[in-house]
């Protein structure tokens, strides 16, 4: 059955609350150990295994580890071998200063699962480095039969249509458009469908794990609050079917078979777990006085580098949201900044596009290059009486990244490349008036 009977979308999920904090979780009662993580015995017959998402020595404020309590250890495998996926960590081509622009990929025609209709779309960082990101998109129509793990970066996936059940060691969470999810690297799932499709976006962060941003002068409250990031309770699945096994590994995809399931975690405690976000519940910060504020106020999550306030990547998002600025240039200004954008649609129109920028598509602003809205956008703005109003029924995103994202071979030559992006802000006017 390729889609998830809708009538099962809660059975055994309980979530816990928190992000970045210790969770624990048992299926079975007297599962998890205490006071001991790996005891010479472990109850109930388990095999305690330590899972690692950060380097044993890291201060302790950043490290992540969950000690899990498996009925088969993962060291149980056979050689991987390596299998072809040329649209997923396919080649990049040379770096482009050029602004671009996709409509949405279309669904597959064939059966297609999550990991078959995986497609690189740009990455600014090798696969054999510990910085940067990879931008992917998603378009599915079948349940994934086999299991997957990055061994390159964790991965935040960003659903724009279609519901997802994301089975994983740690239990199962389920995910659709306006919410998203985070897999730590190495973590291992698969991806069921609860309709007949999915599309959506994914970036895989191959730098510092995301976790919440600072917030500076806007003080202990606002944007996203911990208590809303949930993760999953205990759940495990015992059989003995034969299952495929398929791991990223420095850019390139290998595969093995196991003899049991993957997803045969009983307990677990720890804080690399992954984890889901309502982007509802993103308490907006704006101004009431005047001036547009920097995009930054709209973060998510970010990962950070060694360099103060210089991020590797920040999820930033443009949700429901009231405006209220005297005298004030309401859509995002014209701007050219150090940052590279990547930006998704999930629903609705954005506020500096009247037109081209389609739910599911994907535009791409390098370094410095010159952006802002459109000529129609522009105009509107320019005339527009500054009453209060709300901008409504939209979710846009951006994945901000301080490294230059190289596009794919396939989003160039791909049929959805824009290559009349430009003219969207051909039709801008001169409107000077200072000439004697």
């Amino acid at each position: 059955m390729n889609a998830i009977d809708q009538r099962s979308d809660t059975d055994g999920l309980a979530y816990l609350s928190g992000f970045g904090n210790e969770f624990a979780s048992e299926a079975l009662p007297g599962a998890l150990p205490r006071g001991q993580n790996s005891p010479q015995h472990v109850p109930l017959g388990l095999y305690a295994e330590q899972f690692s998402a950060t380097a044993f020595t890291v201060p302790r404020r950043e490290a992540r580890r969950t000690w899990l309590y498996r009925i088969m250890p993962s060291a149980r495998h056979s050689r991987f071998a390596p299998i072809a996926q040329p649209r997923f960590a396919g080649p990049l081509a040379p770096p482009d200063p050029n602004r671009m622009r996709w409509d949405p990929l279309p669904i597959p025609d064939q059966p297609t699962d999550f990991l078959a209709g995986l497609i690189t779309m740009g990455a600014n960082g090798e696969a054999t480095a510990p910085t940067g990101v990879s931008i992917h998109v998603y378009a599915a129509n079948r349940s994934m039969q086999r299991a997957f793990f990055d061994a390159d970066g964790e991965l935040l996936l960003v659903p724009q249509a279609g519901r997802l059940r994301l089975v994983t060691e740690c239990g199962r969470l389920d995910v659709g458009p306006g919410e998203i999810a985070i897999i730590p690297r190495g973590m291992k799932f698969r991806v069921e469908l609860h309709e007949s499709s999915a599309r959506g976006y994914v970036c895989e962060n191959h730098g510092a794990a995301l976790r919440l941003p600072d917030l500076g002068p806007i003080g202990s409250n606002g944007l996203a609050n911990p208590r809303d990031f949930l993760a999953p309770h205990a759940w495990f699945e015992e059989q003995s079917r034969p299952v495929d096994l398929v791991q990223k590994f420095q850019g390139t995809l290998w595969q093995t078979r196991l003899d049991h399931s993957p997803f045969d975690v009983v307990a677990w405690h720890g804080n690399a777990v992954p984890c889901k976000y309502d982007l509802s519940l993103f308490n907006t910060i704006g101004t009431v006085s005047f001036d547009h504020p920097d995009p930054s106020i709209f973060t998510v999550l970010t990962s950070p580098t060694p360099t103060p306030g210089v991020a590797n990547v920040d999820f930033v998002i443009f949700p429901p949201r009231w405006m209220v600025a005297e005298h004030t240039f309401r859509p995002p200004w014209f701007h050219r900044n150090v940052m590279n954008e990547c930006m998704g649609l999930v629903h609705g129109e954005y506020d500096a596009k009247a037109g081209g920028f389609s739910p599911g598509g994907l535009s791409l602003h390098p370094c410095m290059s010159a952006h802002g809205p459109d000529a129609p956008s522009a105009e509107r703005a320019i005339a527009a009486d500054l009453a209060p109003h709300k901008i409504d029924n939209t979710l846009a995103f951006m994945f901000e990244t301080s490294l230059v994202i190289r596009p794919s071979a396939f989003a160039l030559s791909c049929p959805q490349f824009q290559k009349d992006y430009d003219s969207c802000w051909q039709g801008l006017k001169e409107s000077f008036t200072g000439r004697r």
